[in-house]
């Protein structure tokens, strides 16, 4: 064999395992962000059409909420916060309809406080779903409902599943942990 033939084969050789590692490299990093996300992974890759876009938008939102302050309440910022939301609770059977919006309200107040930013429900669902992958669907099913009852179209029980669905989101913004 020629000195030639061994510089080529080398060159190949280590292309192989260039290509192989990053190759791995990318299967790991998928598999870190799909742990990571849980649901919100597949429902990101079915909205850009690309595991490659949705993992790129998925980074980013982790690059944005690093950047954010987010503090956790005082105690008795989070006392006043649960006491408000039971109260919205015990109106629900009065007036299901404004218990929704009040609901969706108390959720961004609370997201407002720890330091999450007001941008439009796509941004904030985003930014939530960073460091609360398990309930951002619940929070964006809430949202469908609330805007299917802006339309006349939401029935009192799925007034109701809204406000279970928000208060899933609520109580993991703040930080409420079940006893048991």
């Amino acid at each position: 064999m020629s000195t030639e033939t061994i510089i080529i084969a080398g060159v190949v050789v280590l292309a192989v395992i260039a290509l192989a590692a990053w190759f791995f490299y990318q299967k790991k990093q998928s598999h870190k962000l799909q742990q990571r996300f849980g649901p919100e992974y597949g429902r990101t890759v079915d909205e850009l059409g690309s595991r490659t876009k949705a993992e790129s938008e998925l980074k980013a939102r982790e690059k944005r909420v690093e950047r954010f302050n987010i503090v956790p309440l005082a105690p008795s910022e989070a006392a006043r916060l649960s006491q408000a939301w039971t109260v919205l609770q015990g109106r629900f059977v009065d007036n299901p309809k404004g218990v929704v919006v009040q609901a969706d309200q108390l959720v961004r107040e609370l997201m407002l406080k720890r330091g999450y930013p007001m941008g439009d429900f796509e941004r904030r669902a985003a930014d939530i779903s960073v460091d609360y992958p398990a309930v951002v669907a619940n929070y964006r099913a809430a949202q469908a409902i609330a805007v299917r009852d802006k339309r006349g179209e939401a029935d009192t029980e799925e007034l109701r599943k809204a406000v279970v669905l928000y208060r899933a989101l609520f109580d993991e913004l703040l930080e409420v942990r079940k006893a048991k």
